[in-house]
């Protein structure tokens, strides 16, 4: 259903615009732009005088005329469509987009609304915690990290192996201070929790029950933001 924006509201709805945080970029029915608020010269590094009557592909090319009809098409049955796409600035970079795309009768019916929304920070966020998920991995150190109740919520396979625990499940059913009882091991953790990163050598049953072993066990408080949620770890043998 499209919104209806009386004369005398329009400069109520700019200001709206003005407060948005995504770039949003205003076309008549055949997608040559109308107006856009300051996100969307901010995105793409022009001011409107510079964009007004230009196609909507001057700022996203994958938008041609002939898309730009199909959407129309497709909004008859949908209050807005959503795409992916490539955002294309003055200076000819581009970046990954998130386009909503929906209908407003703003200076004539059947114009529209392009909402886009910058995701390349999103995506390389993402690709950075994919590769410390790997890293996490593929770690020859038995990695872990508890909430603040003790119990685990994260372990890798070498902490698996470490510990002779067959899957992460067991490990999360079990608490720090059961698999690791030895002083001063769950008093460091107190100490991680209170905020402090705390490194001790202790002297460890070797798996085969015959020869110690020294391992080193490096406790510190696991943050979200300023904080702490509970307690990342590492422990390997020396």
């Amino acid at each position: 259903m499209a919104l209806f924006v009386p004369k005398d509201r329009k400069s109520l709805f700019r200001q709206f615009l003005a407060g948005m945080y995504d770039a949003v970029i205003i076309t008549d029915p055949n997608g040559h732009i109308i107006e856009i608020n300051p996100r969307a010269e901010e995105h793409f590094g022009y001011v409107q005088d510079e964009v007004v009557d230009k196609p909507i592909s001057f700022f996203i090319p994958g938008l041609s005329p002939e898309v730009v009809q199909r959407i129309r098409r497709g909004l008859e049955n949908d209050r807005h469509m959503m795409l992916d796409a490539k955002g294309r600035c003055k200076s000819d970079d581009k970046f990954a987009c998130e386009v909503t795309v929906s209908v407003i009768d703003l200076m004539d019916p059947g114009d529209l609304v392009f909402t886009v929304r910058n995701v390349e920070r999103r995506r390389r966020v993402w690709k950075s915690l994919r590769a410390k998920e790997s890293a996490f991995e593929i770690a020859q150190a038995a990695l872990f990290s508890c909430d603040a109740q003790e119990r685990f919520t994260n372990v890798n396979k070498a902490f698996l192996d470490m510990f002779s625990l067959d899957s992460e499940e067991e490990a999360k059913g079990m608490l720090f201070s059961e698999l690791m009882p030895d002083a001063p091991l769950p008093e460091n953790f107190a100490k991680a929790l209170a905020g402090e990163t705390t490194t001790v050598g202790i002297v460890a049953q070797s798996e085969d029950g015959e020869d110690d072993e020294e391992v080193e066990v490096v406790l510190a408080p696991n943050r979200d933001g300023r904080k702490i949620k509970g307690v990342a770890g590492s422990v390997i043998k020396v």
